[in-house]
């Protein structure tokens, strides 16, 4: 095995396993055949074909049992990832468990994960009932444990599948990835990461985990599973990155890159976790949350939200007036998917704030309906906490003032009120 200072080895497990529940108040009404055979036409393939093969074999194994038979699961647990009452009430007056496990050797596709949560899914549906993965701890909806699975075209959203959790410290916010061990690599890890970054960093350790994730299965294609998968020490992570993990490839998030150094962390207790941490790059001169902040700007880069208000007639004014005369212009284009290549369409809309109303910015998702956009923030609102860097955001049309089109360099086309901040025109009282 080849290893330089450029390439981390990381061991890879013989085998992979994925256990899903399904709780009942009873037994189940038909056998799991039937019901996996239901999903035929509404599963893409090559998932429902796996289940089925699966099903029939050592592989994967589906057994009902007595919930006292199994540990019992951590309500508190539950609750933090998701779990709503009506769940956690269902599981209380569960009888019985179906237990759907499956292994899998590492690689692509992730076979034992897959199937199972299809045939979970199934099971549930037909009992309407909830799934719960054993390994996210997570309540999921038959509906939404199907959409996770891979589409016609073998897309998935990683974000379906690995959770970022964090906590805080002294030294800032903790944050790591719940899900890539599914896959069998290393869970990744940040910490001192500033406390005004949670979404932003959040999305970006999602991008990180989807470009990782990629090194890691290129490395087990062969008909062989190797002992070590050689990742890059120097990680690079990008706007399109984070897109195609929250199942936005059309975003394109056409950013620059950031660089992010890759450490093995390994556990000092036999029973712990090893992680991979993310660091700032060599050489990287200050703390590290001063890095992480900068890669976030880098990252989530559009326009800087401004605070100002317009005079009729100024330039100000008939800046605003040139961009929401091309808004349905650039709807349509956004919607025929018709824009530059490796670019993305940002707004900028008001929020109300006690000086006068101020301007952010909103990457565009989502335009189906002329009124309403569905975006994620580009920029940290000063007046509302809740408007931070990756979150998501429902612009009214009504509210939009400008719009942009992004690629790596800049602005390419609009931005008509950022044109007259950056000419130096005073704010207006």
């Amino acid at each position: 095995m080849l290893i330089t200072d450029d390439f981390l080895p990381i061991p890879v497990p013989e085998s992979l396993s994925a256990t899903y529940l399904v709780p009942l108040a009873g037994l189940p009404r038909v056998s799991t055949k039937t019901a996996v055979r239901a999903l035929e036409g509404r599963l893409a393939e090559p998932v429902h074909g796996l289940a089925t093969q699966m099903l029939d074999s050592p592989l994967m194994t589906v057994d009902t049992r007595s919930i006292d038979e199994f540990p019992r699961l951590p309500p508190d647990l539950l609750t933090a990832f998701g779990a709503t009452e009506a769940q956690l009430s269902r599981l209380a007056a569960a009888t019985h468990l179906v237990v759907v496990q499956a292994e899998y050797r590492p690689g692509w596709p992730p076979a034992h994960e897959w199937a199972a949560r299809a045939v979970a899914a199934a099971v549930a549906e037909s009992v309407d009932g909830d799934v719960v993965d054993v390994f996210g701890l997570q309540f999921l909806d038959p509906a939404a444990a199907l959409r996770s699975l891979p589409d016609a075209q073998g897309r998935v959203r990683l974000v379906d599948w690995v959770l970022v959790p964090y906590s805080s410290d002294a030294e800032g916010l903790w944050f790591t990835t719940k899900g890539l061990r599914r896959f069998g690599l290393l869970e990744l890890q940040t910490q001192g990461v500033p406390d005004h970054l949670t979404r932003a960093w959040g999305a970006v350790m999602t991008g990180a985990a989807r470009r990782l994730l990629r090194d890691w299965t290129d490395g087990l294609a062969g008909e062989e599973v190797p002992a070590f998968v050689q990742l890059p020490v120097l990680a690079t992570v990008t706007g399109h990155d984070i897109a195609v993990a929250y199942g936005n490839p059309e975003q394109h998030g056409a950013t620059a890159p950031v660089l992010l150094r890759l450490e093995l962390d390994p556990a000092t207790d036999p029973e712990a976790d090893s992680f991979l941490s993310l660091r700032p790059p060599p050489g990287h001169p200050g703390p590290a949350g001063k890095y992480f902040a900068a890669a976030c700007a880098t990252l989530f880069s559009g326009i800087q939200p401004d605070v100002r208000y317009a005079r009729p007639g100024d330039a100000m004014s008939k800046a605003i007036a040139t961009a929401r005369a091309s808004l349905d212009d650039v709807r349509a284009r956004f919607l025929a998917g018709s824009l530059p290549p490796e670019s993305q369409l940002v707004v900028k809309y008001g929020l109300p704030g006690d000086e006068g109303p101020e301007f952010v910015w909103a990457g565009v998702t989502s335009w189906e309906v002329p009124e309403r956009i569905v975006g994620a923030s580009a920029s940290d609102a000063n007046t509302d906490p809740t408007v931070r860097i990756g979150s998501p955001v429902v612009v009214e049309s009504a509210d939009v003032v400008d719009w942009a089109l992004l690629d790596g360099t800049g602005v390419i086309e609009g931005g008509w009120t950022q044109a007259v901040l950056d000419a130096g025109e005073p704010p207006t009282p």
